[in-house]
């Protein structure tokens, strides 16, 4: 079996390193953000101290952490991962970050003659406790095909996109549809509501024709139950948003709807829903109409 560093025990690591586990595998963790899943230590994973003895102990070391300045603090801090990294090693960083720094990120490990791969996800909550998540792969092929066994005990849909960086690059492109997807399912109903007509059964017509979605089935659900416990938090996505706009102004291109949905993503930030799902936006649609779907 394999020994793996797992690192990020947040909403969507926590899962993801379950199966891992129940397929066997050693796993090495460390505290960070999120407390440590007791059922991960009572299933036989090591705590450490740092995250340079995880990584010193392990064959594969798997990030999973929120934003780009996680990534370069548990890699190279003191006593971070570069610390502990020995020749052969492969660095998944499955966290959703800048393409950018990506590169900057595996040329740095690569000095430590370790292999990287940049494996955003996508698919939440729910595709990390069911293994169905999509993953996005940037590297060389003679690292996925290494990689791709471990891969596969956290997704189905598992698809290497060019080299490093490519994949998180896929991951912004795959934000900026599910935002804007959120944005017009949430005006559709918003619009159905204030019309006076049951935004239930629009939602129910609109799932047997062209406007169907997965957005729609599952976050539109949600805007009508009004339950917006998160599978994916608003401040994420609009952290993910600012990515696309960053890219978008390097490469010089313009992209307005994007824009558009990072400025409601704002809007629900300064109203104190960071903390909510991002089908949540729908709120900054109702604040605006001065109108909730009922």
């Amino acid at each position: 079996m394999t020994k793996i560093a797992f690192l990020g025990l947040g909403i969507m690591g926590r899962p993801m390193a379950n199966h891992l586990q129940a397929a066997g595998h050693d796993l090495f963790v460390v505290q960070h953000q999120s407390s440590l899943p007791q059922e991960l230590l009572d299933g036989g994973a090591v705590e450490c101290s740092t995250a340079a003895e995880a990584a010193s102990r392990s064959e594969f070391v798997i990030t999973m952490v929120p934003d780009t300045p996680d990534v370069e603090e548990v890699l190279f801090r003191s006593e971070g991962v570069a610390e502990g990294l020995k020749a052969g090693t492969t660095l998944i960083d499955m966290s959703s970050i800048s393409p950018i720094e990506t590169k900057i990120f595996a040329e740095r490990i690569a000095e430590k003659e370790c292999a990287y791969l940049d494996a955003p996800v996508s698919g939440g909550e729910v595709g990390a406790k069911s293994a169905s998540l999509t993953i996005m792969v940037g590297g060389s092929g003679e690292t996925f095909e290494r990689a791709h066994p471990l891969l596969a005990l956290m997704g189905t849909n598992i698809t290497l996109v060019g080299d490093v960086g490519a994949g998180q690059a896929c991951k912004v492109a795959n934000q900026i549809i599910v935002a804007l997807t959120i944005e017009a399912v949430g005006e559709a109903l918003l619009f159905a509501s204030k019309a006076g007509v049951d935004p239930v059964k629009v939602r129910e017509a609109l799932m047997g024709g062209f406007a169907g979605s997965r957005i729609l089935e599952v976050h539109g659900q949600r805007m009508l139950d009004r339950t917006f416990e998160p599978g994916f938090r608003i401040a994420l996505h609009q952290k993910d948003l600012s990515l696309a706009l960053q890219g978008a102004r390097a490469l010089g291109i313009s992209l307005p709807n994007a824009a558009t949905a990072q400025e409601l993503m704002n809007a629900c930030v300064a109203q104190g829903w960071s903390d909510l799902d991002h089908s949540g936006l729908v709120k900054a649609l109702e604040t605006l109409a001065n109108h909730e779907i009922a």
